[in-house]
């Protein structure tokens, strides 16, 4: 039997620290631990692909909680179900100890297993709608308010609409005009068009 730990959090800027610690105290080795760094709203993600294929029967993994494994209601079922019965590995959620399937595998244990983990991933999913209706909100409040988003408009030379003639007329070349303005040739046609 092997023992793994698997985390996630959905950005590279964020840290998973507190996931790691968790699963170190359990004493598993570092290469053991596979971490992405990614959303949790489908299962195409490197470092999960690659525990699964490690994973044999009778192997064992820990994750801090349903929410890590990823936030969409029915992988989170399927993925479940796809370690435990046809993998034949165990997972232990370190946040709710009744989703233990090593421990628990009676028809109780599994019964009791199977509505935790359909709540809880219920729960995921919904809070995973809920941070993208909520950032849609701010977005849009946001705008509302005047705030621009993306990178702001580089300033064009008093004289842009002189230099975008001469271009159009062939009396200065495209990158003549581009190095003086220090833009590149898509924001130059962008400028031009909007112009």
């Amino acid at each position: 039997m092997k023992i793994y730990g698997y985390t996630r959090v959905s950005s590279e800027n964020q840290k998973n620290d507190r996931q790691i610690d968790a699963i170190k105290e359990l004493n598993i080795e570092n290469i053991k631990i596979f971490e992405d760094k990614q959303s949790g709203s489908d299962f195409n993600r490197t470092a999960y692909q690659k525990l699964l294929k490690k994973l044999h029967a009778g192997d064992l993994v820990y994750i801090k909680s349903i929410d890590r494994l990823g936030r969409n209601y029915t992988e989170i079922q399927n993925q479940w179900r796809f370690i435990t019965k046809e993998k034949k590995a165990d997972i232990k959620v370190l946040d709710m100890p009744l989703l233990d399937t090593k421990n628990d595998k009676d028809l109780m244990g599994t019964f009791i297993a199977d509505i935790v983990l359909q709540i809880l991933s219920f729960v995921a999913q919904n809070e995973r709608e809920s941070i993208k209706t909520r950032q849609a909100e701010g977005i849009k409040s946001a705008k509302a308010r005047g705030v621009k988003f993306g990178r702001p408009k580089k300033a064009m030379p008093d004289n842009f609409e002189k230099l975008v003639e001469l271009v159009q007329t062939k009396k200065i070349k495209l990158k003549e005009t581009l190095v003086k303005c220090g833009i590149s040739k898509s924001t130059f046609y962008r400028r031009v068009k909007g112009s």
